[in-house]
C-alpha cells in the first residue's frame, strides 16, 4: 500500500531554503499533517510538507531551481502524492508543475486569494475520492465475437487467409476498420452498461476517452470512501456478467481530478 502523506493534526510553517522554490501538487484542510518519511519529486526528493491560510492548506514540497521538471519520475511522484493523500482526506489536485517561488508566495498568490473557492469544494469532498472503473477486452474472445456476429468480417478474413500481405492490402485494411468499428460500438454499449450500474450507487460520473484500441469501458466516479465496498461489488458483477471478454478492475482511491478546476497559482 501507498504510504500517504497526511493525517489530520496541526503544524507550522517554515520559509524555504535558498537555492530551492516550492513545488505544489494540491490543496487539502488546514488541519493535516504531513509524514516526513514521505517524499516528493526532484532528486534527491524532499519531504512533503504543508503552507497553511485559514482553513486550508497547500501541499508542498522543496525542489532545486537548477533542475527541470518533467521526467516520467516526477509525473509519478506527483500522482503518488495526491492518490494517497485521497484516501485520508479531500484534495484538490494542482495540474503537474505548479512551481512558485517560496512559502510566501503559495500563501498570497494561491491560498489567499482562493481561499473561500479552495475550502467549499473541499467541503464538498469530504468523505469522497475518485475510483476508475477500468476494463479491456481480451482480443481473442472480442475477435470471435465480432467474426461470429459479421458475415462480412468472416468473408474478409477468408480472403486474406493463407495469402500474400501485398496482394490482400486492402481486404487487411477493410477488415482493420471493420473490427475497430465494431469495438467502438461494443465499447459504447458496454460503457452505457457500467454508467447506469453506476448511477444505482448514487455516484457521479465523468466519461474518460479510450487510452487503447480494445479499452472496453474507462470511466470515472467520485464516490465515499465509507462506500468503497459497494463499487468493488458492482465491479465484481460486472466482471462476472462479461465474463472473459473484459478484463475489469476498480482503481483508487485517487484524488479527483475529473471533478475538480483548481486555478493555476497566480491565476
Amino acid at each position: 500500500m501507498t504510504r500517504t502523506a497526511t493525517r489530520r493534526t496541526e503544524s507550522n510553517d517554515d520559509g524555504s531554503a535558498s537555492g530551492t522554490a516550492i513545488y505544489v501538487y494540491g490543496i487539502v484542510p488546514s488541519d493535516v499533517e504531513t509524514d516526513s518519511e514521505v517524499k516528493g519529486i526532484g532528486d534527491p526528493p524532499s519531504p512533503i510538507d504543508t503552507v497553511r491560510h485559514g482553513d486550508i492548506a497547500a501541499l508542498v514540497s522543496e525542489i532545486a531551481v537548477d533542475r527541470p521538471l518533467g521526467t516520467p519520475e516526477d509525473l509519478t511522484a506527483h500522482a503518488r502524492i495526491l492518490d494517497a493523500s485521497a484516501g485520508e482526506v479531500p484534495v484538490l489536485p494542482l495540474r503537474f508543475g505548479a512551481v512558485l517561488t517560496d512559502r510566501d508566495a503559495v500563501t498570497k498568490e494561491l491560498l489567499a486569494e482562493h481561499h473561500d473557492e479552495f475550502a467549499a469544494a473541499l467541503a464538498e469532498l469530504e468523505g469522497k475520492a475518485q475510483y476508475l472503473v477500468k476494463g479491456r477486452y481480451d482480443e481473442r474472445v472480442i475477435l470471435g465475437e465480432i467474426l461470429s456476429e459479421s458475415s462480412e468480417a468472416q468473408q474478409l478474413r477468408d480472403a486474406i487467409r493463407d495469402r500474400p500481405e501485398e496482394a490482400t492490402r486492402n481486404e487487411r485494411i477493410a477488415l482493420g476498420e471493420l473490427i475497430a468499428n465494431a469495438i467502438a460500438a461494443k465499447r459504447e454499449h458496454d460503457t452505457r452498461s457500467a454508467v447506469e450500474a453506476l448511477g444505482e450507487l448514487g455516484v457521479d460520473v465523468a466519461l474518460r476517452e479510450a487510452t487503447h484500441e480494445r479499452d472496453a469501458v474507462y470511466v470515472a466516479c467520485l464516490a465515499e470512501v465509507s462506500a468503497q465496498s459497494d463499487l468493488e461489488r458492482l465491479v465484481d458483477e460486472l466482471a462476472e456478467r462479461w465474463g472473459e471478454r473484459v478484463d475489469l478492475r476498480l482503481l483508487g482511491p485517487l484524488a479527483p481530478y475529473d471533478f475538480v478546476r483548481t486555478a493555476r497559482p497566480g491565476g
